[in-house]
């Protein structure tokens, strides 16, 4: 349950019945209903919301907005309500304090949810799909790949607490050019370790890393010099049916070690044997959106807004990968009928993302172009002691996903990762190591570690944690356990916020606000040999606390440890 929307439509309500009454009393020159903006102030002096109606009805009422603020709060009906106060401040903002029966209620509520405090049905079961990482399986994935996968799981996990069916997928791109350079690329370094390495020349625009020379190395294990004098084009395909398996199970197995599980690895190849690129591509040249140019076949996108035409068929009769994208995209939404689709791809995609949005108007794919959506994510940098880190210490090469996995915690880098998307991050190596309060997953995991601690401790003493609906929760009156409870509050809205923003780091800011709130309060209020009625009262707030956060790291996909 959202307590943030039943106390701002408690004060909607209020507001406007008083209008009724300013009305029908002639005080007012109209009962229209207004509609004003409800919000929580940033000051908590100015109460708990602050409500803009009297500005808002100013025009339409003809009066000064202090006024029609006077008149309303006049008229005002709090009875059967959760509001405590009004006060009128500056202009004409009304600000509302919420009593003691709101802040319990909401003690109340998570209690009584637990692990599913923060759901709600705003996704009415639509089926989302969330496309994500679909690193090219020609090698490593990177730390880029490592950043699309975090936010893409949470937003997954964020669309899912907001009531959405969801499903994850992999976009395994297993066919085309790259996948035959792969094959060339291992058949030559197999070729060099059976003849030598002066044997063969690499090619110019090949794979060079060492997962390559890794591959040859297993075939040659395997099988020897079996594949010498066979012909090139068995040869590579035997390399690349060998290979690409491999590498798909390498990233599977690095990706369930990240804790991201897919529902779907989809294969390319599927599209292109079943005839759907091609099916797909005849759709657009029979709608009259494509044209013929130096052999080549063309999508007319600037006819749907793009910056650029894109050819789909080159003239060797090869596909290219937009075409492929375009077959693949119909597949997510005309083929299995998704609500709603979105990709998260890195910003070297962006001017990318806004041409295929623009294909996706074609009225010959059959497409709702409103159901596709991206999240774009900016760069990441990694750095250690403010020197930027390009390189594995193991390898020498580029730091990897599994490298980086090596080094630091699957809770840091989580946790790191999970940052606001359209920002470029640093990711400070050191920080994500240190056990202070510096390191933010450390901060937040410790917060719910000490929870955990205290109410085992207190449990010892004879303080079992109680029912929230056998305890008076109205003496929990302080400045600081309110300022934690609203923090509390505001869980279910932020993953609303966040499914409707795409921006799962919400989550992330939260939580950390949130540990801030309890360390405040632990500090601030003794619990242990405090009289029974606070100690209880105080010891269930610890107890939601814990229960909050758990939540919210569950949803990142980072551990909450009970001990640290």
């Amino acid at each position: 349950m959202n307590y943030i929307d039943i106390a701002k439509s408690q004060i909607d309500s209020v507001i406007n019945k008083a209008v009724q009454t300013a009305a029908e009393k002639g005080l007012i020159p109209s009962g229209d209903k207004l509609n004003g903006i409800v919000e929580i102030p940033r000051d908590t002096a100015n109460g708990d919301y602050a409500a803009t109606h009297a500005m808002a009805g100013a025009k339409t009422l003809r009066m000064a907005p202090k006024k029609i603020a006077e008149l309303l709060v006049s008229e005002m009906e709090l009875d059967g309500t959760y509001i405590e106060k009004v006060e009128i401040a500056g202009p004409g903002f009304m600000n509302f304090t919420m009593n003691a029966g709101w802040y319990g209620d909401v003690i109340a509520n998570i209690d009584c949810e637990g692990a599913d405090y923060g759901r709600s049905d705003i996704g009415k079961g639509e089926r989302v799909m969330v496309e994500f990482v679909s690193a090219n399986p020609t090698g490593p994935m990177t730390i880029g790949n490592a950043r699309g996968g975090v936010l893409g799981d949470t937003l997954a996990s964020v669309l899912d607490y907001a009531g959405y069916q969801v499903w994850r997928e992999f976009y395994v791109n297993n066919a085309g050019n790259q996948v035959d350079l792969f094959g060339k690329s291992i058949e030559a370094r197999y070729l060099q370790r059976c003849l030598g390495e002066d044997a063969v020349e690499f090619p110019d625009n090949g794979y060079h890393g060492d997962d390559i020379r890794a591959l040859a190395e297993k075939i040659y294990e395997k099988d020897g010099d079996k594949y010498v004098n066979v012909p090139s084009e068995e040869r590579t395909a035997a390399f690349v049916a060998f290979g690409l398996p491999h590498n798909i199970a390498l990233m599977q197995q690095h990706l369930e070690r990240y804790r991201i599980h897919f529902d779907q690895w989809f294969l390319e190849s599927e599209l292109h044997e079943s005839g759907y690129v091609a099916e797909t591509v005849q759709l657009l040249a029979d709608g009259g959106y494509t044209y013929e140019k130096d052999g080549a076949l063309w999508l007319k996108n600037t006819a749907f807004g793009a910056d650029k035409d894109e050819v789909l068929r080159r003239s060797n009769g090869f596909y290219t990968y937009y075409a492929v994208d375009i077959a693949y995209h119909r597949n997510k939404f005309v083929v299995r009928d998704f609500d709603k689709v979105i990709d998260v791809w890195g910003a070297d995609h962006h001017g990318h993302s806004i041409r295929f949005k623009a294909t996706m108007t074609s009225p010959a794919l059959g497409i709702d172009p409103e159901k596709l959506h991206f999240l774009i994510m900016q760069m990441v940098r990694l750095t250690r002691d403010g020197e930027t880190i390009k390189v594995s210490k193991r390898t020498g090469k580029a730091l990897t996903l599994n490298d980086l996995l090596d080094e630091i915690s699957v809770d840091a880098c989580r946790f790191f990762f999970n940052a606001k998307p359209d920002t470029h991050l640093e990711f400070d190596l050191g920080l994500a190591v240190r056990q202070d309060s510096e390191n933010p997953v450390y901060y937040v995991q410790y917060a719910h570690a000490r929870i955990c601690s205290l109410l085992a401790a207190l449990e010892q003493a004879g303080y079992p944690v109680k029912k929230a609906c056998d305890l008076d929760l109205s003496v929990l009156s302080g400045e600081t356990e309110r300022e934690l409870i609203k923090q509390l509050s505001l869980l279910p809205e932020e993953i609303k916020l966040a499914a409707r923003d795409y921006d799962p780091s919400r989550i992330n800011r939260y939580v950390i606000e949130l540990a801030a709130r309890f360390h405040r309060f632990y500090n601030a209020c003794r619990i242990k040999g405090e009289e029974n009625a606070i100690l209880n009262a105080r010891l269930k707030l610890a107890d939601v606390t814990r229960q909050a956060i758990r939540n919210c790291l569950s949803i990142i996909g980072v551990s909450a440890p009970e001990k640290m």
